[in-house]
């Protein structure tokens, strides 16, 4: 072979090697049900009627998403991470305005941890993952998620960039460092306000901890929140987990408290969890939590509510498994609105596939 023909093969072989160490995967979750519930609407609203619908992600929110990483040699990788949210009963996307709502992240790791910057969880999220009583389901309707990790913190106010004034579950223009060093893992993170004002208008600053084996986590973070007029939001959880033979308890408590108007009127939000999922067979876990959201604002009585989350799993596989989920909801203080049932239920039963 002449050295022209010889240099051109080297350089059509040379992007495969390359090739050769990078991985994307493409995965997502398809999960939808028919729901049943008296005393809230369609979206789970608090209501005075009773409805029936066709629901996507009450067991795990629907979702598609990409997954990259490239090894860099010496233990240094690249990464990404793209993910949008579904709303399976109808097709469309969860946001309206952002494609991936759910994750849109580059970053670099290695021994030392890993630096991740784009869109992305809050630390109370990362926090409160592996200790939620009931396993981080239904998203939308379980008070980990909504209250205690702000996805819909129910305030009216953008806190932090979110991009949003109904949460700050997942922040824009953020870093985010995760170290894991044994069973101890360490996270910071601070997302830029990248406002006209400047300065620490709609920034967010925090830290979490977290300490796991086999049988035990803890799991707490601390997260602050500005808005455009630099009201701030202060957030805290706090949980731990129990592995015992075929039996898994978890609990979680968590405050937060936002200053809501020039006048600083303030609202005060408290979520106290417990649970326990029991896997008789390996095919099926069977999971109960209970939940006490407290609210305590400026000019108002005390309200809340409890709820309680019972879940049935069946695996038909790997990927595929049926559901049966039962809710019930008590109201104090009004806080679901004069008009509406002091009480609600809801009933469904569902498939969810992942790939």
């Amino acid at each position: 072979m002449n050295t022209p023909t010889l240099l051109l093969a080297t350089l059509a072989i040379a992007p495969l090697s390359a090739l050769a160490q990078s991985s994307l995967t493409i995965y997502g979750i398809a999960d939808t049900g028919v729901r049943y519930t008296s005393g809230l609407t369609a979206s789970n609203a608090a209501s005075a009627a009773s409805s029936t619908a066709v629901s996507s992600g009450v067991n795990t929110t629907s979702r598609v998403g990409f997954r990259g990483r490239e090894e860099l040699g010496g233990g240094l990788y690249a990464l990404i991470n793209l993910e949008t949210g579904l709303n399976l009963d109808t097709g469309t996307p969860i946001s309206s305005n952002k494609f991936f709502d759910r994750a849109s992240i580059v970053g670099l790791g290695g021994g030392w941890g890993q630096v991740t910057a784009g869109r992305q969880t809050n630390l109370l999220a990362d926090a409160i993952s592996p200790v939620d009583p009931a396993g981080m389901r239904f998203a939308s309707f379980n008070p980990n998620i909504a209250t205690a990790a702000l996805s819909s913190h129910g305030l009216g106010v953008e806190y932090g960039s979110a991009g949003s004034t109904t949460g700050s579950y997942r922040l824009d223009n953020s870093l985010k460092y995760t170290g894991r060093f044994s069973s101890l893992t360490a996270r910071a993170m601070y997302s830029f306000g990248e406002t006209a004002q400047g300065g620490a208008t709609r920034s967010s600053t925090g830290a979490g901890l977290a300490y796991g084996t086999p049988t035990w986590t803890v799991s707490g973070a601390y997260q602050r929140f500005q808005t455009a007029d630099q009201w701030a939001l202060k957030a805290a959880t706090l949980g731990a987990s129990y592995q015992w033979e075929r039996l898994r308890f978890a609990l979680n408590t968590a405050r937060s408290e936002a200053q809501t108007s020039a006048s600083s009127s303030h609202t005060v939000q408290r979520v106290h969890s417990v649970g326990v999922t029991w896997s008789p067979h390996h095919t099926l876990d069977l999971t109960a939590s209970l939940y006490r959201v407290e609210r305590e604002r400026s000019g108002w009585r005390p309200d809340g509510y409890h709820r309680a989350l019972l879940f049935a799993e069946y695996k038909l596989s790997h990927r595929s498994k049926l559901y049966g989920e039962l809710d019930r909801t008590r109201w104090s203080g009004r806080f679901q609105g004069g008009q509406n049932k002091e009480a609600a239920t809801g009933i469904t039963a569902g498939l969810v596939h992942s790939f």
